[in-house]
């Protein structure tokens, strides 16, 4: 049997996750504007927030070898499904790079495609990828990617 299909006239359903508190996003600043290989700084960051996409993405931008990257990456991306479902994604439907409080999250997802590719993940970059672009059709602008290729 199969299931209906409901098409909604506005278009895919949009989520977007809670911006971060402003104590987590002060020590982010903080850390940015500073010395970004400071790796007790950085893992003292991630040891406040481990849940957060945000943090996952700064570590992985700021990872030194690119094994590290990818797991950094992949760790966020996790984080940010569990924030995605949260509230109240379903699996599918837009998490706009227009919302800052979305980045973190498709940041990751980003960096695990080019962490991916860069270990000859070829499969899972192009799986993230696609994913990027049903997630935001109108794509991460060029001057957001990020710090590493």
């Amino acid at each position: 049997m199969t299931s209906p299909v409901y098409l909604n006239p506005s278009g895919p359903p949009e989520t977007v996750l809670p911006s971060e508190s402003d104590e987590l996003l002060e020590l982010v600043d903080k850390f940015l504007a500073g010395d970004q290989k400071d790796r007790i700084a950085l893992a003292k960051i991630v040891a406040t927030a481990p849940s957060s996409p945000v943090v996952w993405s700064i570590y992985g931008q700021c990872a030194t070898e690119t094994i590290e990257r990818y797991a950094a990456y992949r760790v966020g991306y996790h984080r940010g499904l569990d924030a995605l479902r949260a509230n109240g994604w379903k699996g599918s439907g837009i998490v706009r790079w227009q919302e800052e409080s979305n980045r973190g999250f498709l940041l990751c997802l980003l960096g695990l495609a080019v962490a991916a590719k860069q270990i000859g993940e070829n499969n899972e970059a192009e799986r993230c990828e696609l994913f990027l672009l049903q997630l935001d059709p109108s794509g991460v602008p060029a001057n957001d990617r990020l710090l590493v290729s």
